[in-house]
């Protein structure tokens, strides 16, 4: 007969890992972040402006993906296929989002790897269906013939940078839906806490978690599938996680606050200790010259809520430290969208009855909890 406990009760032996509480807290319906109105208003907030920026940085990408092709040099790549004066105007002064950042996520997923997606872009049927794409493409061209039977990966590398495009563009473009869906939801006034939220984004990853990534383009009016539906890519396992993973915990070290000499040992050679992502990183640098996240808080800013404005100028320096303030809401917004994923990813639902099941959940969190002892979460309970 399977052994039940109530919900709430301690587990034996009891756990002594330095994050217990928060275990505890997860297990008995709490969330990462405290559950106070200022912290609802600014993490509603700063993910309705996160998904309108999230929006446009998809739809460039899958452009990108779809429409730049081995095309080695993408001069109009930000346009979206509209190139117009007042486009060209508005990109020499700068006045658009910065899809840099889009990119930088991208290189930062294929460098750390991981998921689905990764490995089959290494697999015998990806180089095959690059191959046929390939000589689809430079079948006129003879200068990128010579190019790629001198240097035989250099095409295939390009294109498996276009299919993390296109990946990271269709992970985004739910993620945008899910956060302008969450907006929508608190301006009706049906969320009014952090655990509404939490359960919100978690729905929101359930509901996707088996929708397939796949890619193709179209080369001469004829259709090339890069990455098929058969190949049984999702998007939970396959572009989700290795997201979480690669921009959340690992990141990259931002120029200028740690030294690239590799005689000063300050960056691990061991990608999988990298502790640069976003639940780490001090929003103080945000503004400083090779701060990618810099970017982002700048696209941020130009579509924050009028709420959420009025409530930083009316904090500390008003608008001096405006990005700074959106960095770290920014920060709190991420760890309650770690909190939905430990939710939706635990082995067995979280009022689970049976001894076993409790167990098993509790030793999941704990293993996640070992990779936030280093982050912010600390920080963010009364900041």
């Amino acid at each position: 007969m399977t052994q039940t406990v109530p919900p709430t009760t301690d587990l034996q032996p009891k756990s002594v890992h330095p994050l217990s509480n928060y275990v505890k807290r997860l297990l008995t319906g709490g969330t990462l972040l405290p559950d106070t109105p200022d912290n609802v208003l600014e993490v509603v907030g700063i993910l309705d402006s996160y998904g309108v920026v999230l929006d446009a940085y998809s739809k460039n990408l899958i452009y990108i993906a779809d429409h730049q092709f081995l095309v080695l040099f993408p001069f109009f790549k930000y346009f979206n296929g509209k190139v117009t004066p007042a486009k060209w105007w508005q990109h020499i002064w700068h006045d658009r989002l910065n899809f840099e950042y889009a990119e930088y996520c991208m290189r930062t997923m294929m460098w750390h790897g991981g998921g689905g997606l990764d490995t089959y872009l290494d697999s015998p049927e990806f180089g095959k269906a690059c191959e046929r794409a390939i000589q689809a493409k430079i079948k006129y061209n003879p200068v990128m013939q010579v190019l790629h039977r001198l240097f035989p990966e250099f095409l295939p590398e390009q294109i498996r940078q276009l299919a993390y495009y296109s990946g990271l563009g269709q992970f985004w473009r739910v993620m945008s839906d899910i956060f302008v869906a969450l907006a929508e939801k608190y301006n009706r006034g049906d969320i009014t806490s952090i655990p509404q939220i939490v359960e919100h984004i978690k729905a929101g990853l359930v509901a996707d978690a088996a929708r397939p990534i796949s890619y193709a383009v179209d080369i001469d009016a004829q259709r090339y599938e890069l990455i098929p539906e058969s190949a049984g890519l999702t998007f939970l396992p396959d572009t989700a996680i290795p997201y979480v993973e690669a921009i959340f915990f690992r990141g990259t070290p931002f120029l200028g606050t740690v030294s690239y000499n590799a005689q000063a040992h300050q960056i691990s050679r061991d990608q999988s200790r990298f502790e640069y992502g976003a639940l780490y990183a001090d929003p103080l640098p945000i503004t400083g010259a090779g701060i990618p996240p810099t970017l982002l808080m700048q696209d941020m800013y130009r579509n924050l809520p009028d709420y959420l404005y009025r409530f930083y100028l009316a904090r500390t320096r008003g608008e001096r430290d405006i990005r700074v303030k959106i960095c770290a809401t920014f920060q709190k917004s991420m760890f309650c969208v770690t909190n939905a994923a430990l939710l939706g990813l635990m082995p067995h639902p979280v009022d689970a009855t049976s001894l076993q099941a409790q167990v098993e959940n509790r030793a999941f969190l704990e293993g996640w909890m070992d990779r936030l002892a280093t982050s912010r979460l600390e920080v963010v309970q009364t900041d």
